[in-house]
C-alpha cells in the first residue's frame, strides 16, 4: 500500500501478526516491535504515524505503564493506551462494578455488574489489541503493596477518585523513582498534572498533605459526568504519550491543566511553592 505522501509503505495486518506469532512462538508485541525495526508498519498504528514516529511507537510497545484505578478515568485511559500500542499495562483496582458506574465507565456494562473492574479491563485490552500484555492486581494499592505492584513500570497513571489515595500513589511513585500523571474530575470540570519524584507534586494542587488527606474529593460532591471523564482521560493519555516519546518540554510538569465545560474554558496554571 501507499503512504500519505504516495510512497510505497511496507505494512503488516493484525491477521498476519497473529499468524507470525503462532508460527514463531513469539508474542504479538515482539512481532510488532521487530516489524517496526525493519521498516514495516503494523496497520493498526497507521493513523498514529503523522503524530508519532516509528521510534516513538517502538518506545510505546516496549513500555510498561501502571494504571491505578480502573473506573471512569481508568477505563478510558486503558482504552486509549491499548489502542495507542502501550505494550505492557499493569492494571490495579480492587473494586467491583455497581449500577452508578454505568454512566461513565467504559468497561462497565449491565451484564458485568458485581464483577471485578481489573478483570473487565484485562478482557477489554485483549479484545482491542492482542499485542498488549496485561498484568492485573485485583486489589487496592496501599503503602504496603505498592512497591510490589509497580515493579518494572516506567510511568504510573493516577485514575483514582479520592485525594487520600492519590497521596499513596505519589509516595509509591516517588519511592520507585517514577513520574506519574495525576487527574481528577469534579462535575463539568477537571484537571491534569505530571509529577516527577523530585517535585512537590500533589501538595501544590491540594494543599498540605495532612489536611488534604482528610478532605473529601470534589468528584464525590459534584459527580462525574461521562463527557468530563472522557475529556480529562484523553488529556492524561496525551501527557503520558508525550512523556514516553521524550517530549518532556511539552509536559504539564509543575503545571495544572484545568478545564471547565460549563463555560468553555481551559487554562494552564503554574504550580509553585
Amino acid at each position: 500500500m501507499k503512504g500519505a505522501d504516495g510512497s510505497e509503505l511496507r505494512s503488516i495486518s493484525v491477521a498476519q501478526t497473529r499468524a507470525l506469532s503462532e508460527r514463531c512462538n513469539l508474542s504479538c508485541r515482539k512481532i510488532e516491535i521487530e516489524a517496526l525495526r525493519n521498516g514495516i508498519i503494523p496497520l493498526r498504528y497507521l493513523r498514529n504515524r503523522a503524530t508519532y514516529s516509528t521510534e516513538d511507537q517502538i518506545r510505546f510497545l516496549e513500555s510498561r505503564v501502571a494504571i491505578v484505578g480502573l473506573g471512569g478515568l481508568g477505563g478510558t485511559v486503558v482504552e486509549i493506551l491499548a489502542r495507542a500500542g502501550i505494550g505492557r499495562l499493569t492494571l490495579i483496582d480492587g473494586d467491583r462494578f455497581e449500577d452508578h458506574n454505568l454512566n461513565r465507565q467504559l468497561t462497565s456494562t449491565e451484564n458485568n455488574l458485581g464483577t471485578s473492574k481489573a478483570t473487565a479491563a484485562k478482557e477489554r485490552v485483549a479484545a482491542v489489541n492482542s499485542a498488549v500484555n496485561t498484568t492485573t492486581h485485583d486489589t487496592f494499592l496501599t503503602n504496603d503493596n505498592a512497591a510490589r505492584m509497580i515493579t518494572g513500570c516506567d510511568v504510573i497513571v493516577d485514575c483514582l477518585d479520592n485525594i487520600s489515595s492519590r497521596f499513596v500513589v505519589e509516595d509509591a511513585a516517588r519511592q520507585a523513582g517514577l513520574p506519574f500523571v495525576s487527574a481528577a474530575v469534579a462535575g463539568l470540570a477537571g484537571h491534569v498534572t505530571v509529577i516527577y519524584p523530585q517535585d512537590r507534586g500533589l501538595e501544590l494542587v491540594y494543599g498540605p498533605r495532612k489536611e488534604a488527606r482528610e478532605a473529601i474529593g470534589a468528584e464525590i460532591v459534584l459527580g462525574c459526568p461521562p463527557q468530563t471523564v472522557s475529556l480529562v482521560a484523553a488529556k492524561q493519555c496525551a501527557e503520558l504519550l508525550n512523556l514516553l516519546a521524550k517530549r518532556t518540554g511539552q509536559l504539564l510538569r509543575n503545571k495544572l491543566w484545568v478545564v471547565d465545560l460549563s463555560d468553555h474554558t481551559a487554562e494552564v496554571l503554574s504550580l509553585t511553592g
